[in-house]
């Protein structure tokens, strides 16, 4: 028998396993590649360092054509992967937000957290919160980062993710309703592509990377477990995008209907494509549907507060 079966102690299918000498071992090797100009979409990018403690860093996507004179919206993005697998710097997350920003025409922070378990949450939540903040110190234009001083319209931020990604930005949008210091921005949008959230079943990953939780009841996980904090919830307008053939779709449309149902004061609306799976757009992102959920992003992004 495989001795690398036989003495696992936990194991998360697709996404890593521990062995009884505590090596943790994913299923998957996330490759890094560097900013650079990509002569496709002529978009730039380049990596910054948020908190070289923790760490924290992120990729900032600069569109062709940006001038001082004409300020971008600002396009906050948190990656997916279970909260423990996938980086802001992978080909996947760097090639999906070249195009996106490319067709978005905004400038783009996408953050890099640190992962469970050698992390366990609330650390995800909290570095990219912390990332956050570090975007509102360029209000004044004397932040740390020359485009986001020059090129950013903080009265025009979106806070989007897919996946575990997506439930981190509700997260996000959460704590900015619910008083948290983040005066100098405004989130006008939230976008929510396949979140990742609970149902009425004990979630076994979750229950393992945050040892701290209620369970069922934890609203970071299920939203619909504290409906005063949902009812708080920090921006303007929602998109939730679902797929037909997401494991993950019913706890979307749950969290779509119950924020029409609890009366907030923000509008939501839904995009659920057929024949389709879990982050399909980003395995085949020239396909037919994933052009149509970046249009559907984008549209969301370029018409609001029209």
């Amino acid at each position: 028998m495989d001795p690398n079966v036989t003495d696992l102690i936990h194991d998360f299918p697709l996404i890593f396993r521990i062995h009884k000498n505590g090596k943790i071992e994913r299923y998957s090797v996330t490759h890094f590649v560097p900013p650079s100009h990509d002569p496709t979409t002529d978009v730039e990018s380049k990596d910054v360092v948020i908190s070289p403690e923790k760490p924290i860093s992120a990729r900032l996507f600069l569109p062709k054509n940006a001038t001082p004179n004409r300020k971008l919206p600002v396009f906050i993005y948190i990656h997916g992967g279970g909260f423990s697998i996938e980086s802001a710097f992978s080909p996947t997350y760097h090639n999906y937000l070249n195009t996106l920003i490319a067709e978005a025409k905004a400038i783009a922070v996408s953050i890099e957290y640190r992962l469970a378990p050698e992390h366990a949450i609330p650390a995800c939540y909290d570095d990219c919160w912390e990332a956050i903040k570090w975007v509102e110190l360029h209000v004044s234009g004397q932040g740390p980062d020359p485009w986001l001083n020059e090129f950013a319209n903080f009265d025009r931020v979106f806070l989007a993710g897919d996946s575990a990604g997506a439930n981190i930005a509700h997260n996000m949008a959460i704590r900015a309703g619910l008083g948290e210091s983040c005066s100098g921005i405004k989130i006008d949008g939230l976008i929510l592509v396949h979140p990742f959230f609970g149902n009425d079943e004990p979630d076994k990953l979750w229950s393992f990377i945050c040892p701290e939780t209620t369970g069922l009841t934890d609203p970071r996980l299920n939203p619909a477990a504290d409906l005063d904090s949902l009812l708080k919830l920090g921006c303007n307008k929602v998109l939730v995008c679902t797929a037909a053939k997401d494991f993950l779709r019913g706890r979307g449309l749950h969290y779509y209907e119950t924020v029409k149902k609890i009366n907030w004061k923000g509008e939501i609306e839904i995009l659920d494509i057929d024949e389709e799976g879990h982050v399909f757009h980003l395995f085949n992102p020239m396909s037919e549907n994933a052009v149509l959920l970046m249009k559907k992003i984008v549209d969301f992004m370029k018409h609001y507060g029209d």
